[in-house]
């Protein structure tokens, strides 16, 4: 399968969680073996050669997405969650909803000074948990290399939330 016709794996529910809204299901492109197995490949391409210490994975379709990738380059898994859901000492960020606001936390051990993180995400939208994500990192002494998404909102200008000049995404909704 190209990368070009991933979208085509991906059920768009109308009219959920709201009136208005246009749900992006990912879920069916996980269900679907060569458009989950490209995605990965795709992703892993884009960031071969580079010096990545581990993937940071959000809550809770981005757990799918890093765990594959942090495999295939033999780098670690930091999993960041929602607040309360971590035994150990946490590190906590607030960000904005659209009616709002919620906190991702993470191990306060799980980053080192210096690490170099990448931020991984089913979606991009708002880009309100990616860069709670990316804040906690840096607060931790680790360094955010970039973002990396399967698929972006566009229409929803979500990069402009996001300190950086890497952000990448394979699948595009425009409007």
């Amino acid at each position: 399968m190209r990368a070009s016709e991933l979208k085509k794996a991906i059920r768009e529910i109308p009219d959920f969680p709201k009136p208005g809204i246009n749900y992006y299901d990912v879920s069916t492109l996980f269900l679907d073996a060569a458009a989950f197995k490209t995605t990965i490949d795709c992703m892993v391409e884009r960031y071969r050669g580079e010096q990545i210490d581990a993937v940071a994975a959000v809550e809770a379709r981005g757990f799918v997405l890093a765990s594959a990738l942090a495999y295939q380059m033999g780098i670690g898994m930091v999993m960041v969650r929602k607040r309360g859901k971590l035994p150990g000492e946490t590190e906590d960020e607030r960000y904005t909803l659209e009616y709002g606001e919620s906190h991702v936390e993470v191990h306060r051990d799980a980053i080192r000074e210096g690490q170099r993180v990448l931020v991984v995400d089913d979606l991009l939208a708002t880009g309100g948990t990616a860069a709670a994500t990316g804040r906690l990192i840096e607060r931790l002494g680790g360094q955010v290399l970039g973002y990396a998404f399967m698929v972006e909102l566009c229409f929803l200008d979500g990069r402009r939330n996001l300190n950086s000049s890497d952000v990448f995404t394979l699948i595009r909704y425009e409007t």
